[in-house]
């Protein structure tokens, strides 16, 4: 999967800060994209033409607020999602560590799989609310705003519906990871050389191939996931979703019979074409903010380039680069004030 890659020369609040910025910002740009892929998936009456008309009634039905519904949501999200999947990739990734500090590329893509269920856990009542609001008409809305989404779920159907279709989250993490998988061995046959040589425009590709094969094999278990959070036959339409269901095998047993197995892959068009800007504005957004802390950090000349500063160590971590020019200046102090003696 396409990620950030982590620079030591950044303190951890740096990094979570520059991360959570990219973020919200290619969230943002990419929403329109979003909101037709869940309203897609959960098969509301807006998106049964295709991928094109789905954004012309969304706009005439909805108006340009329609295609930013559930982005705010979507971005409180990101924060303790990122919190919580780095703190487990950590943890996960140090249990399987060799005596060397070495870890497979089978056991990283299997450590970020259970990194990605357990952030999920933490966040998911949050991701039903996302997809309420995006399933609703926000002319016509029931829920308005996060907290108010969360607390009318929770008084009238119960706890146990901010956890709905959760289930689908850990079964879509083992066709995920076998897809992220399957691209990275066989990344030297595709550029026909080892990977420690490759470009960042090689790996941002790569990122954006293994996003799309994995996300194209889990893509049935979120079309389910994200037809068992809308459904609520106290909403009118039963909230969007375009077939009545039972549980989670009911669900893929009507989608198939009464609507064709290629419905478990409805929005897949949105989903494909959001891949490259979302990666694309996030990589790009990451690059700007790092440099702006590396240019306090003092390991840079300029904030707007990659001119290393002279005289610093780059293999040194933040703190360090901070005592050292502490030291310098008070040597500088207690020369000048040896001189005037």
């Amino acid at each position: 999967m396409a990620t950030v890659k982590q620079d030591d020369r950044l303190t951890s609040s740096q990094g979570f800060m520059c991360v959570g910025f990219a973020g919200v910002f290619s969230k943002t740009v990419t929403s329109p994209l979003e909101v037709v892929k869940i309203k897609s998936q959960v098969g509301t009456f807006h998106c049964k033409k295709g991928f094109l008309h789905s954004f012309l009634v969304v706009y005439q039905k909805e108006g340009i607020r329609g295609f930013w519904k559930g982005n705010l949501v979507s971005c409180l999200r990101l924060f303790p999602y990122s919190a919580v999947h780095l703190a487990t990739y950590k943890q996960i990734v140090h249990l399987h560590m060799d005596e060397l500090g070495y870890v497979s590329q089978w056991r990283a893509i299997f450590a970020g799989g259970l990194a990605g269920i357990g952030a999920a856990l933490a966040t998911y009542p949050l991701e039903v609310a996302e997809t309420r609001l995006i399933a609703q008409n926000c002319r016509e809305p029931t829920y308005r705003g996060v907290v108010h989404t969360l607390s009318k779920i929770y008084q009238t159907e119960g706890l146990q519906a901010l956890y709905r279709g959760f289930s689908l989250t850990i079964l879509g993490a083992f066709p995920f990871s076998i897809g992220c998988y399957a691209v990275y061995i066989n990344l030297d046959k595709l550029w026909r050389e080892p990977q420690f040589r490759f470009t960042a425009l090689q790996n941002f590709i790569n990122g954006c191939i293994a996003a799309g094969v994995a996300q194209t094999l889990s893509y049935p278990f979120e079309t389910v996931k994200r037809k068992m959070q809308a459904q609520n036959p106290q909403l009118p339409h039963y909230g969007g979703a375009d077939i009545h269901f039972t549980g989670m095998l009911d669900c893929f047993r009507q989608v198939i019979r009464n609507k064709g197995i290629l419905t478990l892959w409805s929005g897949i068009t949105a989903n494909m074409v959001k891949i490259v800007p979302y990666f694309g504005l996030l990589f790009s957004c990451f690059e700007m903010c790092k440099q702006v802390c590396l240019y306090r950090n003092g390991y840079i000349v300029s904030p707007l380039s990659y001119k290393l500063a002279p005289g610093v160590d780059q293999s040194m971590g933040p703190t360090e680069v901070e005592e050292v020019k502490r030291y310098l200046k008070n040597r500088k102090f207690q020369s000048q004030q040896g001189s005037r003696w």
